[in-house]
């Protein structure tokens, strides 16, 4: 089979030479979108992590094509119905880097509760003056998870060992780890009403579009915090803009925004005016975002450490083999 892997740094690539024994592998380090697909036109196997566009116009393009491998627990980015249809098959990582994750939710939480950017910012210029620094403690606030898969109940291991009351909501609770952990399940609204920092891990699907809207927002203490590394379309843009400005919100802590892969170059932002898939009032706003003092964003690098990128590698390896010997696994489609 022609095995066409996208956004492939070339450490990643030696990997993959246990499938170039039986297979041709064609490597790139671009995303996959509609201006380069003649790269993998002939391809039966394509896998790509979540910058890719993998839309309905763009898989068109590729007529051969039969498996799908993202090296992504998420898998919004897909055409699934057109997959179904067409009978290409969709493969994703179930579970990798949990605690990479969750530890990433608690480095947001610290540089806000502690000002570090302010506070090294300012010492690297000379300045040690501490006004305007001033903190709050972690031991005894209130941190309610929203999800609580395998990413949220790291997050609450963690936050039981700065000895924080955990509220939690999911719509499949799990009352024994509840029990075993220390923390306790409520209604989502009691959730958002009594937390002090609240951090979501839902996965990205019709349901969850928007969870986090101006109605969510009013529920919340004054001044809470709002930590988000799941996806960006699970928080609606111009409510959190209100709630930030307001001052219901008092800082956030975002891995992810809703039109992340438009923003990632500058130069997207004029073509993106043009296009109708993108939404030109949502996108204005992650710039927003981008320049406001209480909100940290991250460039969607809470999963970015060595252990979590070999656990998607070998697994998407493991993923396209089993495809290819007629016995996949971890399909989604």
């Amino acid at each position: 089979m022609k095995i066409a892997v996208f956004e492939a740094e070339p450490w990643e690539q030696g990997l993959y030479k246990n499938l170039q024994k039986d297979h041709e592998v064609l490597f790139t380090e671009d995303a996959l979108g509609k201006y380069n697909t003649g790269l993998c036109a002939d391809a039966q196997v394509i896998s790509t992590f979540i910058y890719s566009d993998l839309g309905k116009d763009v898989l068109e393009q590729i007529p051969n094509l039969r498996f799908i491998a993202t090296r992504s627990t998420g898998f919004d980015h897909i055409a699934l119905d057109y997959c179904r249809e067409k009978g290409v098959r969709v493969s994703n990582v179930p579970e990798y880097g949990s605690c990479t994750v969750a530890e990433h939710v608690f480095g947001l939480i610290l540089t806000i509760s502690h000002h570090l950017t302010e506070a090294i910012d300012r010492t690297r210029k000379g300045d040690f003056s501490i006004r305007g620094l001033k903190g709050f403690d972690l031991h005894g606030k209130v941190l309610g998870v929203i999800g609580t898969g395998t990413i949220g109940m790291c997050v609450i291991r963690i936050a039981r060992g700065f000895d924080m009351k955990v509220h939690a909501f999911d719509v499949r609770p799990q009352e024994n780890m509840a029990k075993q952990l220390g923390f306790t399940y409520l209604p989502m609204d009691e959730v958002l009403k009594t937390a002090d920092i609240i951090t979501l891990h839902v996965p990205s699907n019709e349901k969850t579009r928007n969870l986090i809207s101006s109605e969510q927002f009013a529920l919340m203490k004054d001044g809470a915090v709002l930590i988000n590394t799941a996806r960006g379309s699970i928080v609606e843009v111009e409510a959190l803009l209100k709630a930030l400005a307001g001052g219901k919100i008092s800082a956030a802590g975002l891995d992810v925004l809703s039109e992340e892969p438009i923003i990632r170059e500058e130069a997207e932002l004029v073509r993106s005016m043009f296009q109708r898939d993108h939404n030109l009032q949502t996108l204005l706003a992650d710039h927003v975002l981008l320049r406001m003092r209480n909100v940290y964003i991250t460039p969607h690098s809470a999963f970015y450490t060595q252990e979590a990128l070999l656990d998607i590698l070998n697994t998407t390896v493991e993923n396209i083999r089993s495809f290819a010997s007629g016995t996949p696994i971890n399909l989604v489609a």
